[in-house]
């Protein structure tokens, strides 16, 4: 559609002229746009928030097991220890993106404080490593536990209210072996912490390295913990790493593998963006096309008298097309910019909000100003007011030139 620049300075005119119908249209434009930058910057936030969670309290970037260890190694996990995890780390550490490696030994138990067992899961962890890895590991009470707390444990908070205890205390841990022996050591509780899991906090238990593996009388540990400079970067480093390991008999699993509950958390909340996104472009399509539609009827004298010297029904669509076009242009940059001021002002300030769902850890919510998110939003209403603009130039520049001069008697 060729446009010369008469035909613009006119549209841009008409917009001027007619001050009540152009702000009703520009503020439905401006509140759409605002509320999809809004909902889409919060809804990334929690994306991010519950991403950083995950890999931060417990499961690290990339984890590297014996192969085989994933699908059999709770039911026979002593049959694929890593007997020399410092071979591995070695041939990981100098790759771009690599910040640092820990072991861990995994291990079933029961917990004794003298009256009552519990069944926990155990992890015998290098407490300094997992302390510069862990910055959603909260500890409620107490302490982190240190290298030199050769006996101290670290307990979930669910551990801890389930069998009464408190920093100081002295409990029991009893494990099999792997020729099957029942073997215990007792620890001083050092800290009670809080992850993002509340189901994992109802049973975890952390102690040093070497205890777990004197508890275990073993000398290898179960798991390579990988923590990364970016976790945007986890699927190109997860292939570097696999490159380094390959063909040694081990396999590697990235946190997103890892953790089902993101995965599926990250599908609902797409589902229900999108579903919102079409609920708003519906909104602003109807309100831009009801204002559009007054405004275009309201001037059919006006393009009656258009016709009568000498314009086309085309010419007169046109001109209804480009100055809706520029409505939406303008209508929609300036809820780009708000959304982003009010995005920003937000953050700044943060959203409380409650535990989600198997949490007990409530966080402090933000806007994000997503580019991707910005984009949609300006192309949603600007699309739905040249929509709405199409359908009301097939109306009025079809009234025949007759009927439309009466509109000035």
């Amino acid at each position: 559609m060729k446009i010369d620049v008469m035909t613009f300075t006119f549209a841009l005119r008409n917009l001027l002229r007619q001050k009540g119908r152009t702000g009703m249209t520009l503020a439905s434009i401006i509140f759409g746009v605002i509320g999809l930058i809004l909902s889409g910057g919060f809804v990334e936030d929690v994306f991010i928030q519950l991403r950083e969670a995950t890999i931060h309290s417990r499961l690290g970037h990339l984890q590297i097991y014996r192969e085989g260890f994933y699908a059999q190694g709770s039911k026979e996990p002593y049959d694929y220890l890593i007997e020399a995890p410092e071979d591995v780390e070695a041939k990981i550490a100098n790759l771009p993106g690599v910040i640092d490696s820990m072991q861990r030994l995994n291990f079933f138990g029961l917990l004794n404080n003298t009256k009552t067992d519990l069944p926990i899961i155990g992890e015998g962890v290098e407490p300094a490593k997992e302390a510069r890895l862990g910055s959603f590991f909260f500890i409620i009470e107490g302490r982190q536990l240190t290298d030199d707390d050769a006996y101290g444990v670290l307990l979930g908070e669910g551990v801890a209210k389930s069998l009464k205890l408190k920093v100081g205390s002295f409990v029991t841990v009893l494990a099999n072996t792997p020729d099957g022996a029942l073997n215990s050591l007792e620890f001083e509780v050092i800290g009670v912490f809080r992850t993002f899991s509340k189901d994992f906090d109802a049973r975890a238990v952390r102690v040093t390295l070497p205890a777990a593996q004197e508890l275990l009388s073993v000398s290898g540990v179960h798991a390579v913990v990988v923590s990364l400079a970016d976790t945007l970067q986890t699927d190109a480093i997860a292939e570097a790493v696999k490159a380094q390991i390959s063909g040694e008999g081990y396999e590697l699993k990235t946190w997103f593998e890892l953790d089902d509950f993101y995965a599926k958390t990250v599908d609902l909340y797409k589902s229900q963006l999108g579903v919102l996104q079409f609920i708003i472009l519906v909104v602003v399509l109807l309100s831009v096309a009801n204002s559009v539609s007054m405004t275009a009827y309201e001037r059919v004298g006006e393009f009656g008298t258009l016709k009568a010297l000498g314009k086309r029904s085309s010419d007169i669509a046109k001109l209804i097309i480009l100055e809706n076009a520029l409505l939406g242009f303008i209508g929609a940059s300036l809820g780009v910019l708000l959304g982003i001021a009010l995005a920003l002002g937000i953050s700044a300030i943060g959203i409380p909000m409650p535990p989600p769902p198997n949490s007990n850890v409530g966080y402090t919510a933000m806007i994000r100003v997503v580019p991707t998110v910005v984009v949609v939003s300006f192309l949603i209403g600007f699309v739905a007011t040249v929509l709405s603009a199409v359908l009301a130039a097939r109306g009025a520049s079809r009234v025949p030139v007759v009927d439309a001069l009466r509109q000035n008697i």
